[in-house]
């Protein structure tokens, strides 16, 4: 009876972290939307005319950040969570405000759609990383990390610049 009992408690158990890496999953998922949402908005901000603006000449341009950004998503995606390639793939280059939001919005897309193709059991996966072994929860933190240490950048830009930044919306 107790080992029935033991087997139950167990089994109720890995039941429920399980559902509870679901959950993890669907909100991950849905504040990387929020994020993407409030970086296109903040990237809408600045005029097309000063995505070439850095504050300082040891710092990446306005529109450079933003493709920055595209070039981590799209390589730890790729890389860790099985993400779609981008489909226009060297575009470092880019200079154009509305080339680039489109750039910033696929790789959004896709590196959402690899968050929500990423099961329960995956999460716990470990994966070599440059700095060391990670989970695929780690690299998709990561991912959310590095968006929002750039993101802020950007909008220190936006105010050196006078213009106010859009409304958080980042929960």
């Amino acid at each position: 009876m107790m080992r029935v009992l033991l087997t139950l408690f167990l089994f109720a158990g890995a039941f429920n972290c399980l559902n509870s890496q679901e959950a993890l999953v669907a909100e991950l998922s849905q504040k990387w939307q929020n994020a993407a949402d409030y970086t296109l908005e903040v990237a809408k901000a600045m005029p097309s005319d000063r995505y070439d603006y850095r504050p300082t000449p040891e710092v990446m341009r306005f529109g450079e950040q933003l493709l920055h950004m595209t070039v981590n998503m799209n390589w730890l995606g790729n890389q860790y969570l099985n993400a779609k390639k981008h489909s226009l793939g060297d575009f470092e280059v880019i200079t154009k405000k509305e080339t680039i939001i489109k750039i910033l919005e696929e790789g959004f897309h896709n590196a959402r759609e690899a968050m929500e193709n990423t099961t329960a059991e995956e999460l716990d996966e470990v994966v070599e990383f440059f700095a060391g072994p990670m989970t695929k929860r780690q690299i998709i933190h990561l991912m959310h990390d590095h968006l929002t240490h750039h993101r802020g950048q950007l909008i220190i830009y936006l105010r050196l610049n006078g213009i106010h930044p859009p409304r958080y919306v980042g929960w």
